[in-house]
């Protein structure tokens, strides 16, 4: 039943959002035509359901040909290639809006694991790649709510690329319990826990509310997840990969 009526369901909420946030995204669309370099939407190709590729779609953040300067497809707390409303649209995941267009193509769902480009996807692990997207992407999911502020986690490394290895190893364990768990109630609990993410950053109620969630297993994983990074201090220092015996 669950699984049946889910794209109804997507396509009830996703046409309602769509029409209730069109002056919200009228206003955005005159401001990134002020303020930035012209570019309204963004689009680019990641990998779905399945493992096919699509397009998703985004509000532009970013100067132009952004994948091609600084840190690449990697991004860090105040990139210096944000556009001037760029980073309010990235702190307040308003710049996700316009994937209620994916949402009613049916290339995503309102909750799931977050569709990746090609080379984030290839940080997974074989086993994760084989079945994380098993089920559509989504706009927000369990992995998008434990790493809600990613960049500024991300900000305090200079080796971007284990870091997200790491992050990736942590969010492909959460997106498979998703997986397992899913059901009415849970997307539900993850909707409010997204909202009340962007207005609390620092909040740990999700593991309150779902107390089966995988925990790390590992110092990497363990100091880069903000429920646990106080037990192990992020210092900038390259990581280590060492086995914990318990928390």
């Amino acid at each position: 039943m669950y699984k049946s009526s889910k794209r109804v369901i997507d396509v009830m909420i996703g046409s309602v959002l769509l029409l209730l946030s069109l002056p919200l995204l009228l206003v955005i669309i005159l401001l990134l035509k002020v303020t930035g370099d012209g570019e309204v939407f963004y689009l680019q190709e990641r990998i779905g359901y399945k493992n096919r590729k699509f397009y998703i779609w985004k509000f532009a953040t970013m100067v132009k040909n952004s994948l091609n300067i600084g840190t690449g497809g990697i991004t860090v707390k105040n990139d210096p290639r944000l556009l001037p409303l760029g980073k309010f649209l990235r702190k307040t995941k308003i710049n996700e809006l316009p994937q209620l267009i994916n949402i009613l193509k049916g290339d995503m769902t309102l909750i799931g694991p977050r569709p990746l480009i090609l080379a984030g996807f290839e940080r997974y692990t074989r086993e994760v790649q084989k079945i994380i997207y098993n089920v559509k992407p989504g706009i927000t999911g369990i992995g998008s709510v434990i790493f809600r502020d990613e960049e500024t986690i991300v900000s305090h490394f200079t080796n971007y690329e284990e870091v997200y290895k790491n992050i990736n190893s942590y969010k492909g364990k959460l997106e498979i319990w998703y997986q397992q768990n899913q059901s009415y109630k849970t997307d539900f609990l993850i909707v409010f826990l997204t909202v009340y993410s962007i207005a609390f950053p620092k909040q740990h109620l999700t593991y309150k509310i779902f107390k089966n969630l995988p925990v790390p297993e590992n110092t990497d994983e363990l100091r880069l997840t903000p429920r646990y990074s106080a037990k192990i201090p992020i210092d900038g220092e390259n990581l280590t990969n060492k086995k914990l015996a318990s928390f």
